[in-house]
């Protein structure tokens, strides 16, 4: 028995983020992607074989949402246990990748232009499913419905409405 298996299993409680990874784990048309990068992807004849492409794309899109650098990614990959069970590296992996592997994968997309069919793609199931990305901090990204452009227009005219009563009533707050 290790020291580590002592300790109390901290991979039970449903945090914001933990569901959030396992949302995109669903949503996420992760088959499609692969398939649009393979063609691509390098094959690893000499050297360290390379990651496994779903490994490295789940890796890209977690430093999208939650705003890492490639640096902050690798760091993020030793430090975040969910991290690396959502990139698939929690079994047995002997070696993470770091930040150049992480700095060539991005630019691989970005120089056979996946980047652009990779959101494209992915932006169209999310509203297919009623669904966009909400931006936040690490700590609430989230996933929620999306508003008809009806009531945020509403909701636009009556803020421009209370501040232009403030205004002409020379109330503040």
């Amino acid at each position: 028995m290790t020291q580590l298996g002592l300790g109390p299993d901290l991979s039970t409680k449903r945090t914001r983020k933990r569901e959030f990874l396992d949302e995109m784990r669903r949503v996420v048309p992760w088959l499609k992607l692969i398939a649009l990068i393979e063609p691509h992807y390098p094959t690893g004849k000499t050297g360290r074989p390379p990651f496994p492409i779903a490994t490295m794309l789940q890796i890209h899109f977690m430093q999208q949402w939650f705003g890492l650098s490639d640096p902050a990614m690798e760091e993020a990959l030793y430090d975040v246990p969910l991290y690396r069970e959502f990139a698939g590296l929690d079994g047995g992996i002997v070696r993470l990748p770091d930040e150049s592997t992480i700095l060539r994968f991005r630019h691989l997309l970005e120089t056979h232009g996946l980047a652009v069919q990779i959101l494209a793609l992915v932006n169209e199931i999310l509203t297919e499913k009623g669904l966009m990305l909400k931006a936040g901090t690490a700590v609430d990204a989230t996933l929620i419905a999306a508003p008809s452009s009806t009531k945020m227009a509403r909701a636009r005219v009556v803020r421009k409405c209370n501040q232009r009563r403030k205004v002409a009533t020379g109330t503040s707050g």
